[in-house]
């Protein structure tokens, strides 16, 4: 708005009387916003009732009591408004000399005026019945004015804070944004000689680098995903660091196959899929962060629920003759609707009932929807109360009609997706995808391909039209995330199992099929609850803003879920590590397996899969991990006795800063109550780390030492034979 001046001239700025002196602000203080002038208006009002009481000295008690208590409420509010005026002073340092100045003068302003309106200090004389009193009115306008500009000086003062707070929000966003945009552009580059490594060593250390980016990246996205407020780019920002977060372990043992099986097409083809999809989901995070248009997303007004609201609000608004054009838009609004409709009636996974009954309401809607016209358009002409009744009835028939028709599509694709997740929920043709890669048997191969596929086409058109009603632009993103997963998962799964089916013997490539097998096994757990979502957001259980599954999670899972990640990539190094071993049955071998897949248990565990699901469970995984760190540091002992002196004692250092955090694991599990378990995880996640950590050097310690023993053993044993004559 223009600002207000504030000499004596009038507006906000200034209060005359008639019979007394006038008063105005600062003339060196401007209003500039309306928030300030709308603050003050009150005091104002306050103060002119104060001047402009009538300048007869005889008063009632009445009205001298009267004028006590506005003096008295301006001195009060006042009061307040300079420990407010204080406080903002205490948090911006370099106003606050100037802030706390205006509030000394407003308060001192204040208690003048309630000094001079207080009628116990007033000099009065009895005069029949009245109080006669000398008013200092001279000095209420001064203090008046003292009050009035020291207020505004504040007023303003706060404004720029206001206005700094913004800026430096905004600055904060963007910097994260710029960070954010730097971190993608390292990882695109790492992702690049990751591509291109050649050496199973080269590839070791590359990795470790990516890793670490990915952890930044995380850390990043997560701060910028808890600052949005919009619910629809929440849920894609949750989307894409899910991708991100996921695919990094497929990358690893994608990326690992393909050294293995450097001539393997299939296992290129796998590889190169986990890399297209990360690099895209990389793309729609900076579209994010940085505001932009993202390119080919899924308009959410293409939903059916979201068409059928929209429709009906414009019937409502053509009931009450708010949009006239509007008419010729509702057949053609109602057209757009049953054509995406035919999503459900093509389907070939619709059953008969269902198709009958959805083409059957869908008649019935464009039926009632023209017989709403034409009774809109009489009752414009005819404008009586029986056609308003008419007109009342034929709106209630074509509210309930899209109404029946929303029920039973919803109805039809939650019936769906539950059969489908009940028919699959054993998993056996992955578990028969695994059976046959370890056989080598192609031609079950190409049979149980054919039959995943079938599965994976099943799933994404549910998903498809499992969007159609899901009922809120969250979740709608959530449907199209589990679509795209099935579709892209399910052909990395074929591509990894013929790759074990070329490479029988191959742990790599195993373990590759496993981590494709358990993204799906985990996408089909995650679109179970996804229903259940669905259902309450459909029977009014949840409101607009649902808290589905890809919304960021609260602030002490998010920081577990950062945690968690970096665990997993550390169960990848402890991984190398043990592959590096000829002896496979070695004891420190087979310990430090089973710490590094219990790890793995708990990465799961941090993104809501896995075995461990109670707190009972977590308390037994703790017991269990500890016991298991304690074995692997008995057999490393076991194995020093054959060391020389300075190895043994160089082993034993690194032994001793396993054994105690084991103790500490095992205190925490005896002394916490089990439903206080969860309030600690971040510190058992931050300790088993620490345990990984030095179980990783341990193996690769040992590793070394154990050949130094072996080549020590070779050299020395012809010379003992020489000198016992065997030789």
């Amino acid at each position: 708005m223009a600002a207000s001046p504030v000499p004596g001239g009038g507006g906000a700025g200034a209060v005359h009387s008639s019979n007394a002196p006038s008063f105005a602000f600062d003339p060196g203080l401007e209003i500039r916003t309306r928030s300030v002038e709308q603050t003050l208006l009150p005091l104002v009002s306050q103060i002119t009732t104060l001047i402009n009481h009538k300048d007869n000295t005889k008063k009632s008690d009445k009205t001298l009591q009267a004028i006590q208590r506005v003096g008295q409420a301006v001195n009060v509010a006042v009061g307040r408004f300079v420990k407010v005026g204080e406080a903002i002073a205490n948090e911006n340092w370099d106003l606050k000399e100037e802030i706390t100045i205006a509030c000394i003068e407003a308060k001192q302003a204040g208690e003048t005026i309630a000094a001079l309106t207080d009628v116990a200090k007033l000099n009065h004389v009895e005069s029949e019945g009245q109080i006669t009193i000398l008013t200092d009115k001279t000095g209420v306008v001064q203090a008046a004015r003292l009050l009035l500009s020291s207020v505004t000086k504040v007023l303003l003062l706060a404004d720029r804070v206001v206005i700094k707070q913004i800026v430096t929000s905004r600055n904060k966003v963007l910097t994260l944004a710029m960070l954010i945009v730097t971190s993608r552009n390292k990882i695109l580059a790492t992702m690049e000689r990751l591509e291109k490594v050649q050496s199973f060593q080269e590839f070791v250390q590359i990795f470790s680098q990516f890793g670490n980016e990915m952890v930044e990246f995380a850390h990043l996205t997560g701060d910028r995903q808890n600052d949005l407020k919009d619910e629809k780019k929440k849920a894609r920002m949750a989307v894409a660091r899910t991708v991100l977060e996921k695919g990094t372990m497929m990358l690893l043992t994608a990326s690992k196959t393909c050294l293995r099986h450097p001539s393997c097409d299939s296992a290129h083809k796998n590889k190169e899929g986990v890399f297209d999809r990360m690099r895209v989901a990389l793309e729609k995070v900076i579209e994010i962060v940085t505001d932009c248009k993202p390119n080919g997303e899924t308009d959410s007004s293409s939903s059916i629920f979201t068409g059928i609201k929209e429709l009906k609000l414009n019937i409502e608004a053509l009931r009450e003759n708010l949009y006239f054009e509007s008419k010729e838009n509702l057949s053609a609004a109602l057209e757009v609707i049953l054509e995406r409709v035919e999503d459900f009636t093509d389907s070939a996974y619709t059953s008969h009932e269902h198709r009958e009954r959805i083409l059957e309401l869908s008649v019935q809607a464009r039926t009632e929807l023209q017989q709403f016209i034409s009774m809109w358009m009489q009752a414009q002409s005819r404008k009586t109360k029986s056609a308003a009744e008419e007109l009342e009835l034929t709106m209630l028939k074509i509210s309930h009609s899209l109404h029946e028709l929303r029920k039973e599509l919803h109805s039809t694709a939650m019936q769906l997706a539950a059969d489908l997740l009940k028919f699959h929920a054993d998993h056996a043709v992955l578990k028969a995808l695994k059976v046959t890669g370890v056989e080598g048997n192609l031609e079950a191969l190409a049979e149980y391909a054919c039959k995943l596929s079938e599965q994976k086409e099943q799933l994404v058109e549910t998903c498809r039209l499992l969007r159609h009603v899901s009922g809120t632009e969250p979740l709608e993103i959530t449907c199209v995330h589990a679509e795209e997963t099935f579709q892209v998962t399910g052909q990395q799964i074929i591509s990894a199992a013929e790759t074990l089916t070329l490479h029988p013997s191959s742990k790599i490539a195993k373990e590759n099929l496993d981590v494709f097998c358990e993204a799906w096994e985990s996408q089909i757990s995650d679109m179970a609850t996804l229903l259940r979502e669905i259902s309450d957001v459909f029977e009014g259980r949840r409101g607009e803003k649902y808290d589905h599954l890809s919304l960021p999670k609260p602030l002490e899972q998010a920081k577990i879920a950062k945690l968690g990640l970096k665990l997993g990539l550390l169960t990848s190094d402890a991984d190398c590590e043990i592959e590096k071993w000829e002896d496979q049955e070695n004891e420190i071998v087979q310990h430090g397996r089973n710490m590094s897949r219990m790890a793995y248990s708990l990465y799961l565990f941090t993104r809501g899969e896995g075995p461990l699901k109670t707190s009972q469970d977590l308390i037994h995984f703790l017991e269990v991990f500890a016991a298991e760190g304690l074995k692997l540091t008995s057999s490393v002992q076991s194995f020093s006795k054959q060391l020389k002196d300075d190895d043994k004692l160089m082993l034993l250092l690194e032994i001793n800063k396993l054994i105690p955090l084991c103790h500490q694991l095992q205190t925490i599990t005896k002394t916490s109550l089990q439903s206080k378990v969860f309030l600690k995880v971040d510190k058992c996640i931050t300790k088993i780390r620490s345990m990984m950590v030095l179980m990783v050097q341990l193996l690769s310690l040992c590793s070394k030492l154990l050949k130094k023993v072996e080549n020590n053993r070779w050299v020395s044993s012809p010379n003992k034979d020489i000198m016992d004559g065997k030789i």
